[in-house]
């Protein structure tokens, strides 16, 4: 389903984060910033991961990186947790979801007082009692 705007930011602000892998480490970390070290094993080429969840400090990050000349990777990757699932389901947009939720409600409730209204109506409801007797007679 096509993803509207309040579902992409509800997706940036509290679903997505971005991982950084970098060779050696930076001069400076920001503190809202993870680090992980990354265990040597041959063949791997990064030592450290910085796992960082807002996307502008995230790009301030890569440019001073850039600016040091140290070689990295970025990724975006979901994160792991409870709410992820109800912010960011899979194949389904949750403005839709919550808007045709609130259509059926109105709609239910306009019914259910409705039908209310005509069974609280003395002529409909003696119009009713005669078709019954005369379909069980």
């Amino acid at each position: 389903m096509q993803l509207t705007r309040f579902d992409r930011w509800l997706r940036r602000r509290f679903v997505y984060e971005t991982h950084i892998q970098t060779l050696r480490m930076p001069s400076s970390v920001p503190e809202k910033i993870r680090t992980v070290e990354l265990p040597e094993v041959p063949g791997k080429r990064y030592r450290f991961l910085f796992v960082i969840r807002d996307d502008r400090l995230a790009e301030t990050f890569a440019r001073q990186l850039k600016e040091e000349n140290l070689m990295f990777s970025t990724a975006v990757v979901d994160r792991t947790g409870w709410h992820v699932k109800w912010v960011a389901p899979a194949d389904r947009s949750v403005f839709w979801t919550i808007a045709w939720t609130f259509a059926g409600c109105i709609a239910g409730f306009f019914a259910v007082r409705y039908i209310y209204g005509l069974a609280t109506n003395p002529e409909v409801v003696e119009m009713f009692r005669d078709a019954y007797k005369t379909l069980t007679q």
